[in-house]
């Protein structure tokens, strides 16, 4: 009883969780929870490679010459979708950081900036996003404007920025929000205006606690470049149909498929970091109080 009355209550909401697991790892969880592994990954094994199907499919998706044929030319496509993935992202924080000033700003003067945002990101949310790549890749080039650029994979990117921003402007608003208002009362009280207490002092705290689910977000971005395929760009997942048809084999998806995991899952591993230094630091911050 005396260590559960030691405990603060930040221990007993997250250290508890936290013990029990380890707790049952030191008493042997490890060997119980590799075998129990083993057994289900072992039975779901068997299933597939005993399966009727198993050798058609086995040729089709899992073709080793393939493999090795189509390896190079997917992973210099993948450049593309890299290249797509940094323009985008770059250009979507500027945007829906505006975005979420705007629809965070009070009083009734500047209810036009606040319609205006609250318009633009019900629109884009509710469009998918592959629509709006086609309307802008293939009707801006229609109109053949003067002066204006008809490149797909210009259009492409405006496109997916357009969509994006839309979502990382409400996850910063909801950092925005979570700021209590003592915090700009406090920073006008010490003779800043309304506009220099959102840009030194509630920004900056914002923005470091929406980092985990704004790389959330860029894991989603990640995967949708390949939608720009759709309107012409020659990028990962159009060059694995362009080798999936020349050697009449699905093999080259599986090349693609990794290739989007490779990139994806150190993007998650690194956000369950950053989740569990904040719990972390929120823990540390119970304690001192």
């Amino acid at each position: 009883m005396s260590g559960v009355a030691d405990s603060t209550p930040g221990d007993l909401l997250l250290g508890s969780r936290g013990s029990r697991l380890f707790g049952r790892v030191q008493r042997g969880g490890v060997l119980l929870a590799t075998a129990s592994t083993v057994v289900v990954f072992g039975a779901i094994g068997y299933l597939i490679v005993t399966a009727p199907g198993w050798a058609k499919v086995q040729k089709a998706f899992f073709n080793a010459d393939v493999f090795a044929a189509s390896f190079p030319d997917i992973a210099r496509a993948l450049l593309v979708n890299v290249r797509i993935f940094v323009l985008a992202e770059t250009l979507i924080l500027v945007l829906a950081l505006g975005l979420a000033v705007m629809r965070s700003l009070p009083g009734p003067v500047f209810f036009p900036f606040r319609l205006m945002a609250v318009a633009y990101i019900d629109f884009f949310r509710g469009v998918p996003g592959v629509l709006v790549i086609f309307l802008l890749a293939l009707g801006i080039p229609g109109l053949r404007l003067q002066g204006v650029s008809s490149d797909a994979f210009l259009w492409g990117v405006i496109a997916l920025v357009l969509v994006w921003s839309a979502y990382v402007a409400e996850v910063y608003r909801a950092g925005i929000e979570a700021i209590h208002p003592s915090q700009e009362a406090a920073a006008r009280s010490l003779g800043l205006s309304r506009v220099q207490a959102l840009r030194f002092v509630v920004l900056p705290q914002a923005v470091r606690r929406v980092i985990p689910p704004l790389l959330n977000d860029f894991i989603g971005l990640q995967k949708d470049t390949a939608l720009i395929s759709f309107v012409g760009v020659i990028e990962v997942f159009r060059r694995t149909q362009i080798e999936a048809g020349g050697a009449f084999n699905f093999t080259p998806y599986l090349v693609c498929a990794l290739f989007f995991l490779a990139v994806t899952i150190p993007l998650a591993r690194l956000v369950d970091f950053l989740a569990a230094r904040d719990r972390r630091r929120q823990l540390a911050g119970t304690r001192a109080r």
